[in-house]
């Protein structure tokens, strides 16, 4: 079996200078690909910035025989979005793979989180996804083919405590997946979600001492696969967590039909309304899928 390899394929990867972000570069350009590494080096909270990050995994690339090229600017802004992108354009002509990996924290729970707080998470993670994503979609529809990989979470799928940030902005990425393979459809781009679990800064105060190995070079293969020509999936989401790699979905119960409800019939019948012993997975048309479902249950009464 030939080794799967992204010679000629130019990748932009945001937040590449440490953790998932610096493996993701490291495995894809040891593998031939061109890699921007889109790193502002800003502390994990979101503050300040520092070139180093970024200069020093594209040094590493070099000195490895392989080319990259160090970009500074903030996914949370428009113009930063659309500046990473172009890094790819001016240094190499093209874009071929995009990994949103960039990232912050900052908690708090739903009675004591700021505003700003709030914000500079969503700018980084949510909106930032977006400025990237929509910036290159159309360089990659227009060249025919593309290779999209956004990051999710299990706090944004399961959610987690005091950070509500962190959560509704893992959970918009899954949206914004799902839009993008939609509108990939038909012309060689596809998107897809990561929903990584490794040891990285962001476990700084975590005690991790019962957990198993989580380096982000187990989650790196997951990526690099979602990111070749060869992947044959499309506006799904693969988990990655201490060696495990699953699909993870959205399903629905079979669901129960009635001409009309009361209050009080929905209460009678929840636990058939909750039955998940046949579930439902739709797949990337789930949006048509659901309501043909629903409708013919509707006409031919249950």
């Amino acid at each position: 079996m030939s080794e799967l390899r992204f010679d000629g394929r130019v990748a932009v990867i945001t937040g590449a200078g440490r953790g998932l972000g610096r493996a993701y570069a490291l495995l894809l350009a040891g593998k031939g690909a061109k890699v921007i590494v889109n790193d502002p080096g800003a502390a994990i909270k979101g503050e300040g910035g520092d070139a180093g990050p970024a200069e020093d995994v594209v040094a590493e690339i070099r000195a490895a025989g392989g080319e990259a090229t160090a970009n500074l600017d903030s996914v949370a802004t428009p113009e930063g979005g659309a500046a990473i992108v172009h890094a790819a354009i001016e240094a190499y002509g093209r874009i071929d793979i995009l990994i949103h990996n960039a990232g912050n924290v900052r908690y708090g729970g739903l009675d004591e989180l700021s505003q700003a707080d709030f914000d500079a998470v969503l700018d980084v993670h949510l909106r930032g996804g977006y400025h990237v994503v929509r910036a290159a979609f159309p360089l990659m529809r227009d060249a025919g083919y593309g290779r999209i990989v956004l990051t999710s979470s299990i706090g944004g799928i399961y959610g987690n405590q005091r950070c509500v940030n962190y959560g509704v902005s893992k959970a918009g990425l899954i949206g914004l997946g799902n839009i993008a393979a939609l509108e990939g459809e038909g012309h060689g781009v596809t998107c897809n979600v990561i929903v990584p679990s490794a040891v990285t800064r962001m476990a700084e105060g975590i005690d991790i001492s019962a957990y198993p190995p989580m380096q982000p070079e187990l989650v790196a293969p997951v990526v690099g696969w979602l990111c070749h020509e060869s992947c044959s999936i499309t506006g799904e989401m693969l988990a990655a967590i201490a060696g495990r790699v699953a699909r993870v979905y959205v399903a629905e119960t079979r669901g129960v039909y009635q001409p009309s409800w009361t209050i009080d019939q929905v209460g009678e019948r929840i636990d058939e309304i909750r039955d998940a012993r046949e579930p439902l997975a739709f797949g990337l048309h789930g949006h048509v899928d659901h309501i043909v479902y629903s409708f013919a249950m509707a006409t031919k009464g249950g």
